[in-house]
Order: structure tokens, then sequence, then C-alpha cells
């Protein structure tokens, strides 16, 4: 039952609309959050196991740069998949 303040007319259904659009608003921020976490704990993965084979074999630190800057690009690219699919 609608009720009256300050001359308009407050209608519950709608408020709880916009309740939950902002509630949408906030778990797609959380998803971005969740999703930069997760890439930057996979370039700080890839860059200690780079760090680790070179120090095991130094002669071979050419090839592990190389595949350390791919691994890690396609571990920042997650951030970005998330930032675009949920904005």
């Amino acid at each position: 039952m609608p009720t009256s303040v300050g001359g308009r007319k407050n209608n519950p259904p709608n408020n709880m609309i916009h309740i939950l659009a902002e509630a949408a608003g906030l778990t797609g921020n959380l998803h971005v959050a969740l999703g930069a976490t997760a890439a930057a704990i996979g370039v700080a993965a890839v860059g200690t196991k780079a760090v680790e084979s070179v120090g095991r074999n130094p002669g071979a630190s050419g090839k592990i740069l190389v595949q350390s800057i791919l691994g890690m690009a396609l571990s920042e690219a997650i951030a970005f998949y998330v930032i675009f699919l949920v904005k």
C-alpha cells in the first residue's frame, strides 16, 4: 500500500528494484576485484618460478625471460576479461 512522503508517493516495489540494482552494481565490482586479485597472484607465481628457474640454470635466462613474459601477459589478460565482461 503506497504511502505519501514529502508530497510524493512511496512505492515499495520500486524501492526494492532500486536496491537490487545497487546490489548488482556492487557484485560487479566484487567480480572485478576478485579477477584482478587472481591476475596478480598469477603474475606473482610466474615471476617466482622464473626466478627459481634462472637460479637453477643461469644459461637459459633468455629463454626463461621470453616464456615468463608470455605467461605474465596471459595471466594479466584475465583481469581485462573480467573488467570488460562484468562492466
